[in-house]
């Protein structure tokens, strides 16, 4: 067994963990103003207010490291995936602020791109004490790729940031949340100690670690529906929604899939 698993396996616990990307700041355009995306952008008082949420709860939000080292009741997985600049300039301040940890998974080639961290700013992150993890590369669907594709998307990007910010980079989230048998065993290979998908559930003892789920806060979730969302509450509606989703990328191929997605919510 994984030590990682023993954690899970001695706390019997259920552990949900969010999944954020950009927070929305006044006079300051977002990474991208697509539907599609902004479907995922949350505005910064919304933010604020379900961290305060889940703190007046007697919750507190983790890191993935801290979580598979130590389960303790009434903590959620504070997750951030792309590496935009509202990371630093939003998240941080508050996650600081409550004494919260979190895990910020990065895609490293729009590293220093418009809205998105620098470099600096990717180091002073990490330097906050906030956990950096690797969400690949380029943010490419990674089973459509070949060995030597796949690989450099997935090894190539921890050994990047680890020259950046000078730590160790341990956990991997897929773009798109899309992987596969041979994406994981590239994730084990790189010497990631976890891989975590947008597969919106909880995780148990008997959770694989490799395939850690996590459930997407929306721009239009009401505050009623984020305490349902960090309880566990209907996760399994939202699961059956994504394997429907999934299903349909399978057949229609991801890029003909994200196409019509596209133009359907434009």
């Amino acid at each position: 067994m994984h030590e990682n698993q023993q954690s899970y396996e001695r706390s019997g616990s259920e552990i949900v963990y969010l999944m954020y990307h950009e927070l929305e700041m006044p006079r300051r355009k977002p990474c991208n103003a697509e539907p599609g995306y902004m479907r995922y952008v949350l505005q910064m008082a919304d933010f604020v207010e379900q961290m305060k949420n889940l703190q007046g709860a007697g919750w507190r939000g983790a890191s993935v490291s801290e979580v598979l080292q130590t389960v303790r009741p009434k903590t959620v997985v504070v997750t951030f995936d792309d590496g935009c600049e509202t990371d630093l300039l939003a998240a941080a301040p508050v996650l600081q602020l409550l004494k919260f940890g979190a895990t910020f998974y990065t895609t490293c080639d729009w590293v220093g791109r418009r809205s998105f961290l620098s470099r600096q700013q990717l180091r002073e992150l990490s330097d906050l004490g906030f956990e950096i993890g690797s969400h690949s590369m380029s943010h490419s669907y990674l089973p459509d790729m070949n060995d030597a594709e796949l690989r450099h998307e997935v090894s190539d990007s921890k050994s990047w940031l680890e020259d950046v910010i000078g730590l160790p980079v341990k956990h991997f989230s897929c773009p798109g949340g899309s992987f596969d048998s041979r994406v994981k065993r590239a994730v084990q290979a790189a010497g990631y100690s976890s891989l975590a998908t947008s597969r919106p559930r909880a995780n148990s003892r008997a959770t694989d670690i490799y395939e850690l789920g996590r459930a997407v806060v929306m721009r239009n979730n009401s505050i009623q529906q984020f305490e349902a969302l960090y309880n566990g509450e209907g996760l399994w509606k939202m699961n059956l929604r994504a394997g429907i989703n999934q299903s349909a990328k399978r057949i229609l191929g991801n890029t003909f899939y994200d196409r019509l997605r596209s133009a359907v919510l434009s």
